[in-house]
């Protein structure tokens, strides 16, 4: 991502958090959020259309889970850098992610310390796991 602004889609489908998520966000000036959604279906239809550089998705989404919106985001906005943010810890639904192509996953638990972590690492083209999961590693620029 060479941009200087990089364009951030939040996906989530719980207001409140969705909404700390994006204002946690919006104080780093090189982050511009292009939009918010609350399930995942809308999430696939924003991410054709706004082509966003960034996408911090949910796994538990309405109408649509946030994996099988992955698995479509990644056909339409191939471009697009997904990072998981979700209340999943599971190794498995982890490496699923993983190998949709996402670049990033981060437990909501540890969101307070790891998302602008993630953010800055997916940024700079380095993948980056939450530290919560057993036997990952936590990467870092």
């Amino acid at each position: 991502m060479e941009r200087s602004t990089v364009r951030v889609l939040v996906v989530d489908d719980y207001e409140p958090f969705r909404q700390l998520v994006s204002s946690t966000l919006a104080k780093r000036p090189a982050l511009q959020i292009i939009g918010e959604v609350s399930d995942g279906l809308e999430a696939v239809r924003r991410a054709e259309k706004l082509k966003p550089d960034l996408i911090l998705l949910d796994i538990g989404l309405p109408t649509l889970n946030g994996i099988e919106a992955a698995r479509r985001i990644r056909k339409l906005a191939p471009e697009s850098k997904i990072i998981f943010l979700s209340q999943e810890s599971s190794p498995d639904v982890m490496k699923e992610a993983l190998d949709l192509g996402a670049w990033g996953y981060v437990v909501k638990t540890k969101a307070a310390s790891e998302l602008l972590a993630a953010v800055e690492s997916v940024i700079s083209e380095k993948q980056f796991v939450g530290s919560m999961q057993p036997n990952t590693v936590m990467l870092r620029k």
